[in-house]
């Protein structure tokens, strides 16, 4: 086709030389008068309009078959084979676009699915602190509730300390902030993105620090209630030895002193074996390991190591339920079970009652703890697993007691993988219900 093109241009070329010269023919031999200019006006007018007919018709022609080109998969023309390099450059073109997209669309769905299960929040800003991307953990942690990309960076949190946190990493420097929201505390750690010369943007993590705070609160409550622990029981220790190393002390009176020493020391040992235990529990290490235990056995054996205590005070205990065996830790399960009835007999009223249930149900134990004390008030119940917490620290101090055995009852339980819920109402008493999941064996 491009052949026929390049003869037809030559004819129209020899056919303009031909007629040009007819024109100079006519213009040289005739004479010029009104009549022969207006014949050669006409010639000349005509001979345009076919020239310009002809440069359309040959125009089309020539591109006609490169708009038909198709660009996404562009293949030979017939009859055009200097179009061949075209479109072979095309489609090599097309080719290594197409595998830039699919790795550029591959490395996005690779980062949107680490980010996206990242607890922490990334956001990732442009030059003009625009935003490119962020995963939802960002959005959760500032209490966003919709954002998307090319709203500004300020859109999600608009507070002084985050903007001045912003601007130093847009100015280059590393910089680091703490925000609050409804949902807690997070702080924010903003870095320049690009070369020592060249900023191309910034680079935004969040972390949630709310649980390492409550921890951090709890740790120096920790510190400072077993200081405090250890503290009363060895001031009292130290006065009244130093009585005595003083001679202060008449003999008929040394046993009595001797008696609140041991009492005392006594005080001091549960307090340290509570703390071991706890931390113990904490690690799970340094116990011994699972053995079957028959819990009902295992709880008559706690009544009965109680049971002067609950005479004093005239509380009638009871022991209900069935013989099931239990694969577990079974100094754990002492501890557990004990400081339940323990706390019943310590929190309940004069001549009350006390009562342990062992009961199976599908395939879970049940352990029920009831007494008919105090109770505990609603606001205070999501609490008392804490460890020193009291919920009435002036009645607490006449009882004896360490302010650990419910935070040791959370940690056995769920070493064994189970719960413990509470129920109570002041005035009406408490239940504890501790669940622990494979049941061995029932009824012996």
């Amino acid at each position: 086709m491009s052949k026929k093109i390049f003869v037809g241009i030559l004819v129209w070329s020899a056919v303009s030389a031909v007629l040009s010269a007819a024109a100079a023919v006519i213009i040289t031999d005739c004479t010029i008068n009104g009549e022969s200019i207006r014949n050669l006006i006409l010639f000349f007018a005509g001979f345009i309009g076919l020239s310009v007919l002809i440069a359309s018709v040959i125009s089309m022609k020539i591109v006609r078959p490169i708009a038909k080109i198709d660009l996404d998969k562009p293949k030979p023309i017939s009859g055009y084979p200097e179009l061949d390099r075209l479109t072979e450059r095309l489609r090599i073109q097309n080719s290594r676009i197409n595998r830039q997209v699919n790795e550029l669309s591959r490395n996005h769905d690779q980062f949107s699915l680490i980010t996206e299960n990242m607890d922490e929040g990334i956001i990732i800003a442009d030059k003009k602190l625009n935003i490119l991307t962020c995963n939802s953990s960002s959005m959760r942690l500032l209490d966003v509730k919709d954002i998307s990309a090319g709203q500004s960076v300020y859109s999600f949190n608009n507070s002084e300390v985050f903007r001045r946190c912003i601007q130093n990493a847009a100015g280059g420097r590393n910089s680091e902030c703490t925000v609050e929201t409804c949902q807690g505390e997070s702080v924010v750690i903003a870095s320049p993105a690009g070369s020592t010369d060249t900023f191309n943007g910034i680079f935004i993590l969040i972390m949630d620090i709310t649980e390492k705070r409550k921890l951090e609160i709890m740790r120096r409550e920790f510190t400072s209630n077993v200081s405090h622990e250890l503290k009363t029981p060895l001031t009292t220790i130290y006065g009244i030895s130093d009585m005595l190393a003083g001679g202060l002390v008449k003999s008929d009176d040394t046993a009595e002193f001797g008696a609140r020493i041991r009492n005392e020391a006594d005080r001091l040992i549960k307090l340290i074996n509570d703390i071991m235990a706890l931390s113990k529990l904490d690690e799970a290490a340094g116990l011994s390991d699972a053995e079957e235990t028959d819990l009902y056995e295992l709880s008559a054996e706690i009544l009965a190591r109680i049971s002067e205590n609950a005479m004093e005070r005239n509380i009638t205990m009871k022991l209900s339920g069935e013989h099931i065996l239990y694969m577990g830790n079974r100094t754990v399960l002492d501890e557990v079970i004990y400081n339940l009835c323990d706390n019943a007999i310590k929190y309940n009223n004069d001549g009350g009652s006390l009562e342990v249930n062992i009961l199976e149900a599908h395939k879970n134990i049940i352990i029920t703890v009831s007494d008919t004390g105090i109770g505990i008030p609603k606001e205070h119940t999501d609490r008392i697993f804490e460890r020193f917490y009291r919920v009435d620290k002036s009645r607490s101090r006449k009882i004896k007691g360490t302010g650990l055995g419910l935070s040791i009852v959370k940690h056995g339980v769920m070493y064994h993988g189970g719960t413990v819920r509470i129920e109570s109402n002041p005035g009406s008493g408490t239940v504890f219900t501790v669940e622990l999941p494979e049941c061995i064996s029932a009824g012996r």
